[in-house]
């Protein structure tokens, strides 16, 4: 079987010997007018009758020399046609062109070889940069893991040091006064035997005196033991216990903020211990202050960043419209700003209670799978990274890769009401409410 590389060979030689067979044997040339004699062979029609010229009798087939009573010939038209196929074929111009459209599908051919392979580099440096990825953050969720594993074996081991020592220390005074009860035995014991030899030796000895006696040993009350006192902290709902004392080692932890009334703009209320803030109708008096927001209706935490990891969490509940992530310190409070990374901002904004964007120029529109009531802002100063999550299930909403250098406070703004609903405050979480010891 012929191979793809001598096709081409094959396609001259068979070309070469299509040739040979168009050929007049007189001028060893292609046909010119070909025509057929009887003996079927095939000459130019100006070379036969050349050749013919000279007879004046029969004349004969140079070919093959068969006699005719006549000079006789007939014209064949499908010999012509392939004749004038195979002259067209194997013209230099037409042999010029066909080997420029052979390097030019050879070329068009190396160049998409080549886009194919750039492609599948490209594919492979994706599969590797997808496994470094993979093996990074594999790294990191069990470091994260290994961490609140950490956490709760040393709540384990502590707690079960401590009912050790407790029931040792129950064990040890139930001891020492079984200790005593045993010595306070034996002494009766001797006290006993002491007596009763005494009392058989009346039969013949007038007693005139009780015999010497031990002292007997002073016992204490026995020692007080409720075991349900002594159940009643092992037997409480220690996984709840032990999840409220694990905020104190999470790292980030949920930031305790509270809202700077000094950066407050003029309509925007905030409650006696600073965790809400919401619009207002009437101006709300506060003091000048360099921190103010002017123009717009926004405040800043009391709390900044500048440096390791931190996550907080913001009730919006059923508010309409709000704004709320964190903005660079040097942001401008006197004049009114879009909201955008070029402008010291990484935000999420809600509009008409359900249209939710990322505050990029221009807004990224998204998609919430469900409502949002409470928002987890994530801020990572190393890697510049804020993000932001459905607090409910820690869901991923947005996040920005281009995050803030220097310091950084979490930013809100409750916005301006419609006037048709009462307005509803923005609520700083804290998690657990109250610190527990120990």
């Amino acid at each position: 079987m012929a191979t793809a590389a001598s096709a081409p060979a094959l396609a001259t030689t068979s070309k070469i010997s299509l040739r040979e067979d168009l050929t007049c044997a007189i001028c060893c040339d292609l046909f010119r007018e070909p025509v057929m004699l009887a003996c079927m062979h095939h000459f130019c029609k100006p070379c036969i009758s050349r050749y013919w010229r000279g007879f004046q009798g029969p004349v004969s087939c140079p070919q093959c020399r068969k006699e005719f009573s006549t000079k006789e010939f007939q014209t064949n038209y499908l010999v012509a046609a392939m004749v004038e196929k195979v002259r067209v074929t194997t013209s230099d111009s037409y042999l010029k062109n066909l080997e420029k459209q052979l390097r030019d599908t050879l070329e068009s051919h190396r160049l998409r070889k080549e886009d194919f392979m750039n492609s599948v580099r490209r594919d492979k440096d994706k599969m590797d940069a997808i496994k470094r990825a993979g093996a990074d953050l594999q790294a990191r969720v069990k470091g994260e893991f290994q961490a609140l594993h950490q956490i709760l074996q040393n709540e384990e081991t502590c707690m079960l040091e401590q009912l050790r020592r407790e029931q040792e220390e129950e064990l040890e005074k139930v001891q020492r006064h079984l200790e005593a009860v045993k010595l306070a035995v034996r002494e009766l014991e001797d006290n006993m035997r002491a007596l009763k030899q005494a009392s058989a030796n009346t039969e013949s000895v007038v007693l005139t005196e009780l015999p010497q006696l031990r002292q007997c040993v002073q016992v204490d009350t026995a020692p007080e033991f409720d075991i349900n006192t002594f159940s009643n902290k092992y037997m409480a709902p220690l996984q709840y216990i032990t999840w409220r004392k694990m905020f104190k080692s999470l790292k980030p932890g949920p930031s305790p903020l509270t809202f700077d009334v000094d950066t407050a703009h003029v309509s925007i209320y905030v409650s006696r211990d600073k965790t809400a803030a919401a619009e207002c109708d009437v101006v709300v008096p506060h003091t000048d202050h360099s921190k103010r927001f002017l123009q717009c209706v926004n405040i800043l935490a009391a709390q900044g960043f500048q440096s390791g990891q931190h996550y907080w969490e913001v009730e919006v509940t059923s508010k309409p419209k709000w704004d709320l992530g964190v903005a660079s310190e040097s942001v401008d409070r006197r004049a009114r700003i879009k909201l955008s990374p070029e402008s010291g901002y990484w935000t999420l904004r809600m509009r008409n209670g359900s249209e939710c964007s990322a505050g990029t120029q221009p807004w990224t529109r998204l998609q919430l799978s469900s409502s949002l009531q409470r928002v987890g802002v994530f801020l990572d100063c190393e890697e510049r990274r804020v993000s932001f999550y459905n607090a409910d299930d820690m869901s991923l909403i947005y996040s920005f890769t281009n995050g803030p250098r220097g310091k950084v406070f979490p930013f809100f703004s409750p916005c301006i009401n419609d006037g048709r609903q009462k307005p509803q405050p923005i609520k700083l979480l804290h998690y657990p409410p109250v610190a527990l010891l120990g």
